[in-house]
């Protein structure tokens, strides 16, 4: 079936607009852009905004659901919520489990069709370990990342502290399966994370959270990555990870590599209440999460807010914040042959907003969801 949304102002990913810009749409791709043809349905869009659909490379859950302990029913129903919320590319991201949780949940995830998965688990540094308990830790060991990637047949990113692996070994296995690595929960120098670099890492796992914080006397990962010119770097910008200030210093220092993530939870898009993750009770109050110990738990951040809250934050233009969310996760992950940006070619993933920002419509595979 053909459709043609016609009327709007179409986000390019050179950092301009197209006004009053046909988009048309085949059997769940573009297939044209900028010029009319004759169609099955034709949708009125004048007044609003098409802007790729949001590309989500770390996300735990929502709606009450995780990754690493849904079922297959219930990952389908996250996916239609994601997509509902303008996400429509997700790296289902684990949490750190057992083994065996995680060789059924890789199964699990394939079969419901997300575009790829993020380990992020297991693999970390204790003292950096955040929210996750600590007897579900493991060393980096080549073979037990062979298992997992031995199961896992589409795009995979994998967060890791880097540092521990003395040898090179565990990258060097990861980059044999084509799996993009991401240093994170981390205790790593700054002279370590380069060397990391060196052996593979391309992006830096939400920069500022679970690493140390930038000194005067020892930059640590931070610095590494912001004095980096092709490193990527996620945040967290839900106004809790990181302050405004630092959302702007890092935007300044990256903004052809910032990568905006959610980390989001299973509590997204539920009320306030006793939740889970990586083997921990989670309490959500006004949107915060935490551990009974008081660590952050992830977020409770829709990716659109993100966007939303960079532009606030930083000064970023609509166009620039997007392309945050869509183009730049979709490059870090090698996905943007895919997804990230509208042009002939690429899977028909859309979210429309109006001049108030807020979603009105969202196409996921040329399907209506909002």
């Amino acid at each position: 079936m053909k459709q043609l949304l016609k009327g709007g102002k179409v986000w390019r990913s050179d950092g301009g607009f197209w006004e009053d810009c046909p988009v048309l749409l085949e059997d769940g791709y573009i297939r044209a852009v900028g010029t009319e043809a004759a169609c099955d349905t034709v949708v009125d869009v004048r007044g609003l905004t098409v802007l790729p659909g949001l590309v989500d490379v770390h996300t735990h859950g929502r709606s009450g659901f995780d990754f690493s302990t849904a079922t297959r029913q219930q990952m389908l129903r996250m996916k239609e919520d994601y997509a509902r919320a303008g996400v429509t590319s997700v790296f289902a991201t684990l949490a750190s489990a057992t083994p065996e949780e995680w060789l059924r949940s890789i199964r699990d995830i394939q079969a419901c069709g997300f575009e790829g998965i993020h380990l992020e688990g297991r693999f970390l540094n204790p003292s950096k370990r955040g929210a996750h308990a600590p007897e579900l830790l493991a060393p980096l060991d080549a073979a037990e990342l062979e298992r997992y990637l031995g199961e896992i047949h589409v795009p995979c990113h994998l967060t890791a502290a880097f540092e521990l692996d003395e040898d090179g070994a565990f990258a060097a296995c990861a980059r044999r399966h084509g799996v993009t690595l991401g240093l994170g929960h981390t205790a790593a120098t700054a002279a370590q994370a380069r060397a990391a670099m060196e052996r593979g890492v391309t992006s830096f796992t939400h920069l500022f959270n679970a690493m140390p914080p930038l000194h005067h006397r020892e930059g640590g990962a931070v610095s590494a990555a912001l004095l980096s010119g092709n490193a990527w770097v996620e945040l967290i910008v839900d106004g809790m990870h990181i302050c405004p200030d630092m959302v702007e210093l890092t935007y300044r220092c990256k903004a052809d590599r910032l990568v905006l993530i959610t980390d989001s939870m299973e509590a997204t898009g539920c009320p306030d209440g006793e939740y889970a993750i990586a083997g921990q009770k989670v309490i959500v109050r006004n949107g915060r999460a935490e551990t009974l110990d008081g660590a952050l738990a992830g977020s409770t951040l829709n990716l659109w807010e993100g966007v939303k809250n960079l532009m606030r934050f930083a000064g970023v233009s609509l166009s620039a914040a997007v392309a945050c969310a869509t183009l730049h996760p979709a490059r870090m992950t090698g996905i943007d042959n895919m997804v990230g940006s509208i042009a002939p070619g690429k899977r028909a993933d859309l979210l429309l907003v109006d001049d108030a920002l807020e979603r009105r419509m969202v196409f996921a595979a040329g399907k209506r969801v909002l």
